[in-house]
């Protein structure tokens, strides 16, 4: 039996389902493996393409197979699902994936080293951890309100309330309340001190490559847009232009044409919905200091008046999206817009 040139793996937890071709496209395996098997199985195997859907695990599994030899690349799972026949099962997929690996036109997702997930791990946890802390001020804000405690918005506020909690003496808080809000006054705080941990790490993992110092020179691009950036985007000529790149965020326009009529509507909000969160907040950050001490784009000057301010983000997300992209492709530096005086 001739060997598998191209192998369908579908991941789980604890099975594995595999689904090999020959060059002639008939199949020569068909096997479930369990998660001990799956390595020594393809370490006998000759190099051949193996696909797999971009999910959990999906980058150590391609790294592993990558030392053993293997071509491994990864697919979103929504361009698999084409492939996928009639019912819907581990071997259906495998084959499903299989299929789609060897289309000239799919598109691929570029596999990240330990150090990239590693950044992106400490990203991940300090969404979490800001999550967190919106929660716990909300709660401690709402059940002082129980008791007519009620304090301004932002920082200062809630410290205000966090001190009526510490003070014993003040009566206005029956001793119950106080004992439990004291709990989450202290969790609060334990969160606090790691959310100001967690952005040192990320400034630093920012500092720390060229392409990052060389972004955070951008107008809107902090630190954590950065370092989110770098670790996102291994390799940016997975992209063939920056448009690809703002397409891939989800900052392009939603289209639902047909019959030669264009119909565009919103920004699809498909792909890295983290960072097209922190490229409009960035975005946000340029549009209020524009208002306030004027800007060298006159673009961005006509959008604001005849569009929101929030729509205007939006679209300058999307250009600093493909400005990143060509930074990070030329190595070049940010420079400002020059304003071109009018002939008179």
């Amino acid at each position: 039996m001739e060997a598998a040139v191209t192998i369908g793996l579908d991941l789980g937890k604890s099975v594995f389902q595999v689904h090999g071709v020959d060059r002639e496209g008939v199949v020569v395996v068909q096997r479930r493996l369990t998660r001990a098997r799956l390595l020594p199985f393809f370490a006998k195997q000759p190099a051949c393409l193996v696909g797999m859907e971009a999910c959990a695990a999906a980058h150590h599994w391609a790294r592993e197979l990558q030392k053993l030899g293997h071509r491994a690349k990864l697919m979103p799972p929504r361009y698999v699902k084409p492939y996928v026949k009639r019912q819907k099962n581990d071997a259906a997929d495998a084959e499903a994936i299989c299929e789609a690996v060897t289309r000239p036109n799919m598109r691929f997702v570029e596999i990240k080293s330990c150090a990239q997930q590693g950044v992106l791990v400490l990203h991940r946890v300090r969404l979490m951890l800001m999550r967190q802390r919106i929660a716990l001020s909300n709660a401690i804000r709402g059940h002082m309100a129980e008791y007519g405690l009620v304090a301004p918005v932002g920082r200062n506020g809630l410290q205000r309330l966090i001190g009526i909690i510490a003070d014993v003496q003040d009566e206005r808080l029956p001793a119950m309340a106080r004992s439990s809000l004291i709990i989450l006054a202290s969790q609060l705080q334990l969160v606090n001190e790691q959310v100001l941990e967690n952005d040192r790490r990320v400034r630093v993992s920012a500092r720390s490559t060229d392409i990052g110092r060389r972004l955070m020179e951008v107008p809107g691009v902090g630190p954590v847009l950065a370092s989110a950036i770098v670790a996102s985007v291994p390799d940016p000529a997975a992209f063939r232009s920056g448009r690809d790149l703002a397409a891939w965020i989800g900052l392009v326009p939603k289209q639902n044409s047909s019959g030669g009529k264009e119909k565009l509507g919103g920004i699809t909000k498909q792909g890295d919905r983290y960072l097209r969160q922190l490229l409009v907040v960035g975005a946000l950050s340029v549009i209020r200091y524009a208002q306030r001490h004027g800007t060298r784009r006159p673009w961005l000057v006509a959008l604001l008046s005849r569009r929101s301010s929030k729509i205007a983000a939006v679209a300058l997300a999307n250009k600093m999206a493909r400005m990143i992209w060509a930074m990070m492709m030329t190595g070049e530096r940010y420079r400002e817009p020059v304003l071109v005086s009018s002939a008179g």
